[in-house]
């Protein structure tokens, strides 16, 4: 009896000292509340900043370039919480922008490349602007989709994201799209390109559909997430494996990372590729993309690749404006060109430059 007696009280007390601890600190609750809303209200801002950017596009381009943007769909989400919930296994849903040279002719046909952004929860923008630019100007078709998980379509499309998963059918279901309803894109003439991130999904592209394009490039490519997690912060990698990421950290799933790195592929190339990488890469370490090229050597694939020694610019060296990055975009038009044969192919860097401030002329 007097035990029982003293478990109640000591139950009694520790309710009560709950309830005094939460009426002391009401302030708690309140901030994780204010937390979720904060959280929640930068989705909103990012909508915000999306909207501003799309509406420069004609601004950066001007006439020279037709810019639509639609939305297709991939497939279903890779997790569904509620599968017996109304349209919980509907394809998602995704936006995508498609670029056309203004002065082509419908009559005649014209190569596609495809080019997913980079950056983990990232989008398509007007940083790309200066490429498209380039791209339009030799008549290359160009579609850039906002695949599931980029950044600006709130916090569901958000927390879709599905890392070097339905990323890679999002951005292959943009090919079939042009594919089905553009008939001046010559099917025998789609490549695929992207950096960082973007070169990732390039590489699984090409990897899981090599009959599917005719040539490829990445540069500084995302191409081992073992490794990655191995040199990154630890909220890197708690970001990974939150629950609606890949649910786990590496040392818990190494082989979900594993079959989501390039370099642990390799074995699958059969495309004509370049590689693009730089030894002072402040994002993506060289040591993933030589790791990449060792795997694909040891395959005994056949490709094409340049490590930069100390490029200025970083991660970007070949995406920013200065002279190196434009001689080294041009590298990569020319390697393309071999295998989609553009109409109106740069000659050199002078024509380059020229498409910048020059687009109408389309040299």
């Amino acid at each position: 009896m007097k035990k029982i007696t003293g478990l109640v009280l000591s139950l009694f007390a520790g309710t009560m000292l709950y309830g005094q601890t939460r009426a002391q600190n009401p302030e708690a609750s309140q901030i994780t509340a204010l937390q979720r809303q904060i959280a929640g209200m930068q989705h909103q801002f990012d909508a915000l900043d999306k909207t501003i950017d799309d509406l420069t596009w004609s601004q950066r381009l001007g006439d020279a370039v037709l810019v639509d943007k639609v939305i297709i769909t991939g497939p279903p989400p890779a997790v569904i919480k509620n599968p017996t919930g109304q349209g919980a296994k509907n394809p998602v849903r995704f936006s995508a922008y498609v670029f056309i040279p203004s002065r082509i002719d419908p009559s005649k046909k014209y190569p596609l490349l495809v080019l997913p952004h980079g950056g983990v929860h990232s989008n398509f923008n007007t940083a790309y602007a200066h490429i498209i630019k380039e791209l339009t100007a030799q008549e290359y078709v160009v579609i850039a989709p906002d695949y599931r998980g980029s950044t600006g379509y709130g916090q569901g499309f958000y927390q879709l994201i599905d890392y070097g998963g339905l990323e890679v059918e999002d951005t292959k279901s943009c090919r079939d799209y042009m594919l089905q309803n553009y008939d001046f894109i010559d099917k025998k003439r789609v490549g695929i390109l992207g950096w960082s991130h973007g070169g990732m999904i390039t590489l699984l592209n090409l990897f899981n559909y090599p009959s599917d394009y005719a040539v490829g490039y990445a540069g500084v490519p995302v191409s081992d997430l073992i490794a990655r997690m191995g040199y990154k912060s630890q909220s890197y990698r708690d970001a990974y494996s939150a629950d609606y990421h890949l649910g786990k950290s590496a040392d818990q799933n190494v082989e979900e990372y594993r079959k989501r790195s390039p370099a642990w592929n390799a074995q699958k190339l059969q495309t004509p590729l370049l590689i693009h990488t730089n030894t002072n890469d402040e994002d993506v370490n060289v040591l993933e993309v030589e790791h990449l090229i060792k795997s694909l050597k040891a395959e005994g694939k056949k490709f094409d690749y340049e490590i930069y020694k100390e490029a200025p610019g970083g991660h970007t060296f070949n995406r920013i404006d200065s002279y190196g990055a434009k001689e080294s975009r041009m590298k990569i038009y020319d390697f393309l060109a071999q295998y989609l044969k553009p109409n109106k192919k740069f000659k050199d860097v002078k024509e380059l430059i020229e498409a910048s401030y020059f687009p109408k002329q389309g040299k």
